[in-house]
């Protein structure tokens, strides 16, 4: 990937970057040498970003051209909104408040060059920064009043406004930032870059260590590079062709902000943030499932008006669902009228609206893994030993049900026919599909956007065509979003 600097005078450039072209901004926004380059960065370093002017346009049409500018016009956008870098503040107040503790002043500056700051007790912030605000050279303010610091400003900073003897430090970052792919790619010519996103010691990630692992290795024989990246490299975004989610999602969390982010970018996402609102809410699925007239346990959305129903409508006992759980978690089954009222009074304090669904107990749950529309295993969830729920978490220990993985062709078709029936009203994405089978009739729990594939379990049958599957869509992905934006 080649990269580009872009200023208003090179002649007045004072950084000396190896293996970096700086660019004049008139030449970068009207000759013809940079308007048809492919797999290009740019950085835009321009004096001012204000609306309309060079800098601006820089960013503009290097987004129109897929070169992938820093800043993006939506940063810009940001870096002007007292809103957003005062949502930044609250959101990192505890840091700021802990590295900036030995502070006796009511005033600080933070420089960031490219991530990074002189002093290394600042990196942490720094990265969150960085990440929130993606632009290569950064000053940000700080002010101190009753008792809690506040961001007062977040500048974009142009070259010749890093002092001198910030230079070699400014060099230097550059440099490790630039590197850091082309160091990946000369260990092996890789064709493609992928992004697996992990949240190391997550306690029910959706896929563990060995999973990991053997995506890498499925992604490598196909000519992906495939990497494991965290929540503190959302600046790195840009560096990739797609972005695989394994960390557990959520709309109001990093894997949401990371999906939007990718998708801005032109990556190919799993999962997309479409498919995150979509399967993150159960009200969402409730009220499409019941629409398109697809089997599932006797549900009420639950509000402030019909709450009084719920017994008379479900029955007793019924389970009560907060709109955002996942992994067990925030399902709660009730089996008298007081737990029912004292749940619902709980479960409003956290959404307006709450799923109820009729209780229907059975030895196992299906889980149908679905990738672009077609079956990618077929797993057999048993209850945890007396308990009604796969995962039962008593006492700070997570205890689950055992397991088991048949080929797609031997589970039932009916399990089969409607868990792809559920999940074309979703899309085409990576999905689980939770179903309930009760003799002969089959009704769809939920459906996830990032379903568990583990080692040892979905995997038992296919084993490592399980992961090269998953890599392919990948690969034919990209393909096919580099071949549309040639034409």
């Amino acid at each position: 990937m080649a990269t580009l600097i872009v200023v208003d005078r090179p002649d007045e450039w004072p950084l000396d970057i190896a293996g970096v072209e700086v660019v004049a901004a008139r030449d970068y926004l009207t000759s013809t040498a940079y308007s048809t380059l492919r797999n290009t960065r740019i950085f835009n370093l321009c004096r001012s970003y204000r609306y309309q002017s060079a800098g601006y346009y820089v960013s503009l049409l290097g987004e129109a051209r897929g070169h992938r500018p820093m800043p993006s016009v939506s940063t810009l956008r940001d870096l002007r909104s007292p809103a957003i870098i005062r949502i930044a503040s609250d959101d990192l107040a505890r840091l700021i408040k802990r590295v900036f503790a030995p502070l006796r002043s009511d005033d600080f500056t933070l420089s960031i060059y490219f991530g990074r700051n002189m002093a290394a007790r600042y990196q942490s912030l720094c990265t969150r920064l960085f990440n929130q605000f993606q632009t290569p050279l950064l000053r940000v303010q700080f002010h101190y009043q009753g008792d809690e610091w506040q961001i007062r400003s977040v500048q974009a900073i142009a070259a010749r406004d890093v002092p001198a003897a910030h230079h070699a430090f400014v060099i230097e970052s550059a440099a490790l930032y630039f590197s850091a792919r082309q160091r990946a790619k000369r260990v092996r010519n890789y064709r493609y870059d992928l992004a697996i996103l992990h949240e190391p010691g997550e306690t029910s990630a959706p896929s563990n260590a060995r999973a990991l692992e053997r995506f890498i290795q499925a992604a490598a024989r196909l000519g992906i590079a495939a990497r494991l990246i965290t929540q503190d490299d959302y600046a790195r975004l840009g560096e990739f062709d797609a972005l695989f989610i394994r960390a557990t999602t959520r709309v109001n969390h990093y894997t949401y902000r990371f999906a939007r982010r990718a998708d801005a970018l032109g990556l190919v996402v799993l999962d997309t943030p479409g498919d995150i609102i979509r399967c993150s809410n159960k009200v969402y699925l409730a009220e499409r499932l019941t629409r398109h007239h697809v089997a599932t346990p006797k549900t009420m959305v639950v509000h402030s008006g019909n709450r009084h129903e719920v017994a008379d409508t479900l029955g007793l006992p019924c389970v009560l669902k907060q709109p955002d759980s996942a992994f067990s978690q925030g399902v709660h089954k009730v089996d008298s009228p007081a737990e029912l009222e004292e749940m619902l009074e709980r479960l409003f304090g956290l959404s307006d609206l709450v799923v109820a669904q009729s209780f229907l107990p059975t030895d196992f749950d299906w889980r149908i893994g679905i990738l672009d529309g077609e079956p990618l295993f077929a797993c057999r969830y048993y209850m945890a030993k007396r308990h009604w729920q796969i995962v039962h978490r008593k006492g700070g220990r997570v205890i689950e049900g055992n397991a088991d993985t048949l080929a797609v062709e031997d589970a039932p078709p009916k399990v089969i026919r409607t868990a792809l029936r559920a999940t074309r009203l979703i899309g085409r994405g990576l999905y689980g599909v939770d179903m309930k089978q009760s003799r002969d009739r089959c009704y769809i729990i939920e459906i996830n956007d990032n379903p568990n594939i583990d080692a040892g379990v979905e995997d038992s049958v296919l084993r490592g065509e399980l992961y090269t599957r998953v890599m392919r869509y990948f690969l034919e992905a990209i393909e096919k979003r580099k071949a549309a934006r040639s034409t």
